[in-house]
């Protein structure tokens, strides 16, 4: 029998809720952006949470205000801005995949010739010190092209998935104002 876990809250104390959005976008409400220190308060104290857990945001705001007065609005606003952010984070990954796949192509075939290469001096010319020397830099080289595609598929995609899934669980957060 799986038990329920209760929500993991984020507590955000503001004097009114227009505080939380960018001043200068002239979007309607609903799509402005978050104020970047307050998104990076709600995503570092978002990041700190157990990921098997709901999040609920509490804005506790001090001065009434409409906004305060539409919580649905804000609820709507910042899961809003969290969707496009956790899109963004998608189309990222999906563009650092592709140049991963052009980058890998283009290393295999240089390391493929860089192989053929170090193999061709040393059957045409023989064992010398310094064709030895080219040869096994032809190696190297042919190594050190890969490094980019392999750092992008081992390492570098896992922040950004990382950070799409948290922007998903921050758009679907029960958002709750309160006075």
């Amino acid at each position: 029998m799986a038990t329920a876990l209760s929500p993991a809250q984020i507590d955000i104390r503001i004097a009114r809720v227009d505080q939380l959005f960018q001043t200068f976008d002239p979007s309607p409400f609903r799509e402005r952006d978050l104020d970047p220190d307050a998104t990076a308060f709600i995503v570092d104290w978002a990041r700190e949470l157990n990921r098997r857990v709901p999040i609920e945001i509490h804005l506790n705001v001090k001065d009434s205000g409409p906004e305060r007065d539409a919580p649905e609005d804000v609820s709507a606003a910042i899961s809003c801005y969290f969707e496009h952010r956790a899109k963004v984070a998608e189309r990222a990954l999906r563009e650092l995949f592709r140049f991963g796949r052009i980058y890998l192509a283009i290393g295999l075939l240089i390391l493929v010739l860089a192989l053929f290469g170090a193999e061709f001096l040393v059957i045409k010319f023989g064992q010398s010190p310094s064709l030895a020397l080219i040869a096994e830099s032809l190696i190297i080289l042919g190594w050190v092209v890969n490094w980019r595609p392999l750092e992008i598929f081992l390492y570098e995609w896992r922040p950004i998935r990382r950070d799409a899934n948290l922007f998903r669980r921050l758009a679907a957060a029960r958002i709750k104002v309160q006075g």
